[in-house]
């Protein structure tokens, strides 16, 4: 697998796999792939890269991207402030539980490091199994609701 920045492009596939980031839990039937186009989700592809958090790697394997993980201050479900970019991840099906995720996840913080951001958050279902990942790449819970985690990376 190879790591790899986005190219412009390439930005319409943040749709994609901003629709693959849907937590689905199991026996639930997916939501319309129109759904990507609800204001509340749009703000994560739409304009991408005109941000200065904006940044995006893609992992590709065998020439075709298979994942993506990207970053942009917004005010999604993981904001936390106005200088702290959130996390969006998304990997195929099955590209999934092959550790992708993880690399992914630890390149965007070292690049976020270099870009001169310490602190990234994220918000993501508490069913979801990506928890586990989170918490293992330095993330940690700071708050929560009903559905969902408030997760924050701070640099030590």
């Amino acid at each position: 697998m190879k790591i790899r920045e986005l190219r412009p492009e390439e930005t319409e596939l943040l749709k994609d796999f901003l629709y693959e980031a849907i937590f689905i839990p199991e026996g639930v039937t997916p939501p319309e792939r129109s759904i990507i186009e609800l204001p509340e989700l749009k703000l994560y592809y739409e304009d991408f890269g005109n941000g200065k958090a904006d940044h995006c790697l893609v992992a590709e394997e065998d020439g075709c991207v298979v994942g993506a993980v990207w970053t942009r201050i917004m005010k999604d479900y993981g904001h936390v402030d106005d200088a702290t970019p959130s996390f969006a991840i998304s990997l195929y099906k099955e590209y999934r539980g092959r550790g992708f995720g993880t690399r992914l996840m630890r390149e965007m913080l070292e690049l976020l490091h270099k870009n001169g951001y310490t602190r990234a958050s994220l918000a993501v279902q508490k069913a979801n199994y990506a928890v586990r990942m989170y918490e293992k790449v330095g993330f940690h819970t700071i708050d929560q609701n009903e559905e969902e985690y408030i997760m924050v990376y701070d640099e030590a």
